[in-house]
């Protein structure tokens, strides 16, 4: 409902003499916030939303939606900033808390998706461009006011203007706010933590792209270790292959042979198994292929100093549906993976600053410096100092999927290692002092924020929703309850669907246990149950 329109339906009632109507009232507050005035923000939008089905501006469409407040606008904190901006707010019933939320890739939109689940929780949602349009990075050319706008600002911003437009529709703002995001939006959780921890009182970090210098320079390195040579790319027909002699080494280490492993670090896969033995064939791979993948499996190393710039990838789903390595790493045909893209628009339009650049001269030495130099303090979230968040009683639940072909899963644990590091006291001291308000669960069989073999329905951003909205089963009711109860998520229980499809079923359950502790099977009864696993730490 536009704001002429809400505001003649107040009018013609007063007029009548008829009361207001709940659902009338409601739309004729959501209409007046189209006047709202806020600093370096212009209000574009104020409509309110019937309840049922919703056809958001991308064309997905979602069911059983509540009666909402949809406030639409953009703030200009630089006179080349536009940053994009809505905040949706249920009508009744909201439950007096806020969840900003994350976008992916180099955004250019508003992930409509990521602002429904809170919704239906009875939260206030709010989502960003993070202050562009288009899904590639040629917007950054020339416009290093929008590069910061994606790199630090557009979500801080966000917060800030969502908080003032719920105050100003509820008359109260939030009294408690949480922000969640998975893989870019990852790296944006881990920015609000450590730029602006006054912004959230509880964060969910999903695979963060947050180390971008180096996760980006890796992109590069499977480019170039797969394209440089033709004779060295590896097409997704033999992807089965890899994945089959990875299960066969290791998917019985846990005790259960059920296709996921465990931890894949654990993994003694020695890669050279896969070298055909005669002619070329999907069921091995050749010589300049076998180099290329173990290139892979290694990550970008430093060629003067040795030094490893980022982790490597894990292959034990690498066939995984509904696309893993075939979407991100190999591609379905030579110079059509993701990492591709998404490595070539960063060095050439952010760090190079020329679209005509070539990721096969990219040094590994200097020109990953320069890039540190000059976009790390921009675009990374690597400070491993939590202590203000921590300081104000903000908590941080972060997951990483073991089998993600996108965001190399040790990057997560690299960094969690490095908070507890940066946390006084010896090591089993400050891992304690850690978990007290920043816990890390990695996800065995999870791919990129989601899908893959093993279970993953757990609530985080781009997932499938659990099976119960409670702080056993969903990531947002676990940070809830640890915020405001005090109760730490000790274990989050992740669901597999019978064919990824709710509505045929749960196939497993099994629990995720906070870092570095694991999953293990009692031995006793159904391998699928989560209540026949229990976490334990690691043997010395």
């Amino acid at each position: 409902m536009s704001r002429q329109l809400g505001f003649s339906a107040l009018v013609l009632s007063l007029l009548a003499g008829v009361p207001l109507t709940p659902t009338l009232a409601a739309a004729a507050e959501c209409a007046s916030l189209f006047a709202l005035t806020l600093p370096n923000t212009t209000i574009t939008m104020a409509e309110s939303i019937p309840a049922g089905t919703f056809t958001a501006p991308d064309g997905q469409v979602f069911d059983d939606m509540p009666a909402f407040c949809r406030v639409g606008g953009f703030s200009t904190p630089t006179s080349d900033s536009h940053i994009d901006f809505e905040v949706w707010m249920p009508t009744s019933g909201w439950n007096g808390k806020f969840e900003g939320t994350g976008n992916g890739g180099y955004a250019g939109s508003i992930l409509y998706a990521a602002l429904v689940p809170g919704l239906r929780q009875g939260y206030a949602t709010a989502g960003t461009d993070d202050g562009h349009t288009g899904s590639d990075a040629s917007w950054a050319l020339g416009h290093p006011e929008k590069v910061n706008d994606f790199g630090y600002r557009a979500v801080h911003e966000t917060a800030e203007k969502a908080k003032a437009i719920i105050r100003a529709f509820y008359g109260d703002g939030p009294r408690r706010s949480y922000f969640s995001g998975c893989s870019d939006g990852g790296r944006e959780a881990l920015m609000e933590a450590q730029r602006f921890p006054d912004d959230y009182d509880g964060i969910i970090v999903g695979a963060p792209a947050n180390f971008w210098t180096h996760h980006f320079a890796g992109f590069v390195l499977n480019e170039q270790a797969t394209l440089n040579d033709p004779a060295s790319y590896i097409p997704a027909s033999k992807l089965p292959a890899i994945q089959a002699a990875v299960l066969d080494a290791c998917d019985a280490l846990d005790g259960i042979v059920d296709g996921i492993i465990d931890d894949p670090r654990q993994c003694p896969f020695d890669p050279t198994v896969l070298l055909c033995q005669g002619a070329d064939a999907d069921n091995c791979l050749t010589a300049p292929q076998l180099t290329a993948f173990e290139q892979i499996l290694d990550g970008p190393r430093n060629p003067r100093t040795g030094e490893q710039i980022f982790p490597g990838y894990m292959p034990g789903a690498a066939a995984a549906p509904p696309g893993n390595w075939s979407v991100w790493i190999t591609g379905a045909a030579p110079g059509e993976a993701l990492q591709f893209f998404f490595g070539n628009q960063f060095f050439s339009n952010m760090v190079f600053e020329d679209p005509n650049w070539d990721f096969r001269t990219l040094d590994f030495d200097s020109d990953v410096a320069f890039a540190d130099h000059k976009m790390a303090g921009i675009i990374n979230s690597t400070n491993p100092d939590l202590n203000l968040l921590r300081a104000r009683g903000g908590k941080i639940i972060m997951y990483h999927g073991w089998d993600d072909g996108a965001i190399a899963p040790a990057n997560s644990v690299n960094y969690y290692e490095s908070a507890v590091r940066a946390v006084a006291g010896d090591p089993d001291p400050a891992l304690g002092e850690t978990q007290k308000f920043f816990r890390l669960f990695m996800v065995p069989g999870m791919l990129h924020c989601a899908s893959g073999p093993g279970p993953n329905a757990i609530g985080g951003a781009f997932g499938a929703e659990p099976p119960q909205i409670d702080a056993a089963h969903d990531l947002l009711s676990a940070l809830d309850g640890w915020v405001e109860d005090g109760v730490a998520p000790d274990q989050i229980v992740a669901t597999k669907y019978v064919n990824d499809d709710p509505r045929q079923g749960i196939a497993i359950q099994r629990p995720l246990c906070p870092y570095p502790q694991k999953a293990v099977y009692t031995g006793d009864g159904s391998t699928n149950d989560a209540t026949n696993f229990v976490c334990r730490a690691p043997r010395p």
